[in-house]
């Protein structure tokens, strides 16, 4: 009986071990740091930022973010390994649609608009395909609007299906997709020189509202 006694203590012992190691693992995995940078990126992080402005700071026990955030811990999570952009144009319909639906789903993204060559030169480098909308959500990219292509895309990507986010939540205002050179003048309206350069002679016409080598 001893025996039974002694083996059954140290496998106890063991247990309660593995246990305690298993629960400071898990505090440790559950903080979520939100900074920051001085051009106005916003990072989420694991570890505290060694620069930059701190806002935030998250644990899982919460079960969600601060409501001045806006972020529960799930989606900020989301976001920050696989971040959500949204390249749309004006007068573009799927892209009106595709915006609705991360808003009713409760995606966080940033929004990218193609106006000028230099737009046009910045979704080239990240895509082929002459479809807008263009959707990416971490190194996934989706052309066109598609609900259910989109909708399987964010799920892998670990959003939600629903909407947690709170009713004040806001996204952040469009800004075009190559805003450094958003304030020169080449617009669309002389565009497709431009655009046949950035895509090496093989882009579409300009076809009603869509920007130069894209179609809707």
């Amino acid at each position: 009986m001893r025996v039974g006694i002694e083996a059954g203590t140290k496998a106890g012992t063991k247990f309660a071990a593995t246990f305690f190691l298993l629960m400071l693992a898990a505090g440790a995995q559950a903080q979520l740091y939100k900074s920051t940078g001085p051009d106005g990126k916003v990072t989420y992080s694991d570890t505290p930022p060694a620069k930059g402005n701190v806002t935030q700071q998250k644990t899982a026990a919460s079960g969600a973010g601060d409501a001045s955030d806006g972020l529960p811990y799930e989606v900020a999570l989301a976001v920050k390994n696989n971040p959500v952009t949204l390249y749309s144009a004006d007068k573009c319909i799927p892209c009106d649609d595709g915006r609705k639906m991360l808003n009713q789903r409760g995606i966080p993204f940033s929004e990218k608009t193609v106006k000028s060559n230099d737009d046009i030169a910045a979704v080239r480098k990240i895509s082929s395909s002459n479809d807008l909308p263009l959707l990416t959500v971490g190194r996934s990219k989706e052309s066109g609007f598609s609900a259910s292509a989109w909708g399987t895309a964010l799920t892998a990507a670990g959003y939600p299906e629903k909407n947690l986010l709170p009713k004040t939540y806001r996204n952040a205002a469009p800004v075009a997709a190559a805003p450094a050179a958003g304030s020169s003048d080449k617009t669309t309206a002389p565009a497709a020189n431009g655009a046949k350069a950035a895509n090496n002679g093989d882009s579409l016409p300009a076809a009603g509202n869509a920007p130069p080598g894209f179609r809707f």
